[in-house]
């Protein structure tokens, strides 16, 4: 079976907003090639007292990172690879508007298409997925691994598939760590509703940490199914729904707390109704900000009527729990 791989090409920048985009689209199974990362294996030449490292790999610290995504050689696939052709060119405009602060560059955002053979790439990308820790009790990892939790770790399995990643994005852990902390203890008490659900990680995880009423909310079809996918794989299915919606428009949900891995654009749009949606004392937890926008959205948040609770950051990016 073909596919078509769609290469973006941008800068360093470009990258953390270019993957934010796709991820707030369903699209989470992202490969990025980044020069940048060439820099940790060279600088463990010294390290380790190697005497060689290949031309090649030197050269390839000049180019311009590529962020590659791979669609179905369908209708279907055409017209989503075609949303993001789109996407890329409103975040262009975006660009020269200053939206994403002065001193951002996507970098070119030229971009390269070709049919690639199944194999050629479906299954290398599993090579990098390993269990990984996101948060003090939560590891996420993937089906076709095994792994032994030690006592009291909480596991999540996610088989991304084609179009679904691992959910071990930086937006996703500081999402999942604040969830975990606001519920703490009291998982039966609280009910949850996650908008923009992609994988369905964080509603997998709110019901391993306890809660017995999730609702997860997924504009995307295909992202709907795979969320079902992932609920049923970690036998959650008892405690989470997944719904296809547009954020939270005609949803009949109160929640003890609201997650929102999303974008900034999207979570100001979100606060203006997530209120309506919360119970007394509820949080607003929402993630997908880069930091150079960490104050802007935090006051959209606050003119809605929440109380910033606290803000935590991890490179780039950072995740705000607001109070009502």
């Amino acid at each position: 079976m073909k596919y078509i791989e769609l290469r973006i090409y941008a800068a360093r920048q470009g990258i953390e907003l270019i993957t934010a985009m796709l991820i707030s689209k369903g699209i989470d199974g992202i490969m990025v090639d980044d020069p940048d990362d060439m820099e940790d294996i060279l600088n463990k030449k010294n390290e380790y007292g190697w005497d060689y490292i290949d031309d090649e790999l030197k050269e390839n610290m000049d180019r311009e990172p590529v962020v590659s995504v791979y669609f179905d050689k369908s209708d279907d696939g055409r017209k989503q690879m075609s949303d993001v052709k789109k996407a890329l060119r409103d975040m262009r405009e975006q660009e020269k508007r200053g939206d994403f602060g002065q001193c951002t560059a996507l970098g070119s955002l030229n971009i390269e298409e070709k049919l690639v053979d199944d194999d050629d790439w479906k299954y290398k990308w599993k090579d990098y997925f390993k269990p990984y820790r996101i948060t003090d009790k939560i590891t996420v990892k993937p089906t076709w691994e095994d792994y032994e939790a030690e006592e009291g770790e909480l596991v999540i399995e996610i088989d991304p598939g084609m179009a679904f990643g691992t959910g071990t994005h930086e937006t996703t852990s500081l999402c999942m760590k604040l969830m975990e902390k606001y519920i703490g203890d009291k998982g039966k008490e609280k009910k949850i509703l996650d908008v923009g659900c992609g994988s369905g990680i964080l509603s997998i995880g709110a019901a391993l940490l306890g809660c017995e009423d999730v609702l997860g909310i997924e504009i995307d079809d295909d992202a709907v199914r795979v969320a079902e996918e992932n609920v049923a794989a970690n036998d959650a299915s008892g405690s989470v729904r997944i719904m296809k919606g547009d954020l939270v428009d005609g949803i009949d949900f109160e929640a003890d707390i609201i997650v929102a891995n999303l974008m900034a654009d999207l979570v100001v749009k979100l606060c203006k109704s997530a209120g309506h949606h919360l119970a007394d004392g509820g949080v607003f937890i929402s993630s997908g900000i880069l930091v150079e926008k960490e104050k802007y959205v935090a006051e959209k948040i606050e003119n809605a009527g929440f109380k910033i609770l606290e803000i935590q950051e991890d490179g780039e990016w950072c995740a705000i729990a607001a109070g009502v």
